[in-house]
């Protein structure tokens, strides 16, 4: 083959991968060609976002919007933070909410400050409240007290109630970098705790990827005794699930383990449910693109977009979490905060 035969198929190949990747899904979109998903209505109470909206200190710090039936959100305060920082780097990414068993609120969030680089971190940020309204920090839980002293990326801190263990399942992306060992992949550690002021086993990984690959920001949710963990795939900037019976796993890919439905990258992702129906939300942040997008499921595994008419996050929010709340808290938040 000649040389220039060499060229033409590199060319011929390049242009059908731009078409492929960029051409075609914008032509599906504008000849409405696509297949969304039927919006679900909410039925039971209403739904509370916690973020933060970017890169810079001011901006790394978390903030509240609310939402009638889980789609359209509106940010509280103004879009300005609802607590105040006072430990660690005094800034927080990745805030996660959720409803503990005794019916405390707690937050977690990554202690790290960005402007200090993507490895600068060892800590996580704990709050709690007993109404969503007036938040205590917990403290923090630093990976290099417990078995990780090398630890540059404590990311991404979620927990899951674990019925057998009667106690909570803390999981977070972690990497430890040293000059003995090099650099650790960034994967999923776990370890338990019963009050989210310490760890009370030592951590452990929770789940790498085949193949060496890196994951970040795992969320696990359970329905009908399987439990679904939902990744970044870090190489690939797409997300990715595995299944276990457990959460502490283990936890198996299966053959097509792909559930993100958008050409462009996408990190972030969070999935709950839009209460009295069998329908899942996952969101996504799609950082390259500086929006969120929305693609919905009702069996874990098929996911469609939602139209983009049928939701709001126009507030740039970045990596966050959603929890349901009553039509109460609603209006207490809204009467404490506005809209």
């Amino acid at each position: 083959m000649t040389k220039k035969a060499k060229v033409a198929i590199v060319c011929v190949v390049a242009a059908l991968t731009v078409l492929v990747a960029v051409v075609l899904p914008v032509t599906l979109y504008f000849t409405g060609i696509i297949d969304y998903a039927d919006k679900a209505e909410s039925t039971i109470g209403k739904y509370l976002m916690a973020y933060f909206t970017g890169n810079e200190p001011e901006q790394e710090r978390i903030c509240f919007a609310v939402s009638e039936d889980g789609y359209l959100f509106t940010p509280l305060n103004g879009n300005k933070p609802v607590i105040e920082q006072t430990l660690g780097t005094k800034s927080a990414r990745d805030p996660y909410l959720f409803r503990a068993e005794d019916g405390t609120y707690y937050i977690l969030a990554t202690d790290m400050k960005s402007e200090d680089g993507w490895s600068s971190n060892h800590r996580i940020i704990v709050w709690h409240s007993s109404d969503l309204l007036d938040w205590e920090e917990v403290g923090l839980i630093d990976m290099r007290e417990y078995g990780l002293p090398d630890t540059v990326r404590a990311w991404a801190p979620q927990a899951i109630w674990d019925e057998e263990k009667g106690a909570y399942m803390l999981y977070w992306t972690n990497c430890e970098n040293s000059e003995e060992k090099g650099w650790s992949g960034t994967v999923i550690w776990y370890a338990y705790t019963d009050d989210f002021t310490k760890l009370t086993t030592d951590p452990a990984i929770l789940f790498a990827p085949p193949g060496g690959k890196d994951a970040i920001d795992a969320d696990i949710i359970e329905k009908d005794g399987v439990y679904y963990m939902y990744y970044k795939d870090e190489n690939e900037s797409n997300i990715c699930y595995a299944t276990a019976t457990s959460p502490s796993g283990p936890y198996t890919l299966p053959d097509d383990p792909v559930v993100s439905v958008f050409y462009t990258d996408v990190e972030g992702n969070f999935i709950y449910n839009i209460t009295g129906t069998d329908s899942y939300v996952m969101m996504l942040d799609c950082y390259s693109k500086g929006k969120f997008v929305l693609q919905q499921t009702e069996d874990m595994t098929s996911f469609k977009r939602v139209d983009p008419s049928d939701y709001d996050f126009s507030f740039s929010p970045r990596h966050g979490s959603v929890m349901s709340i009553t039509d109460t808290q609603y209006e207490a938040l809204i009467g404490r905060y506005g809209k």
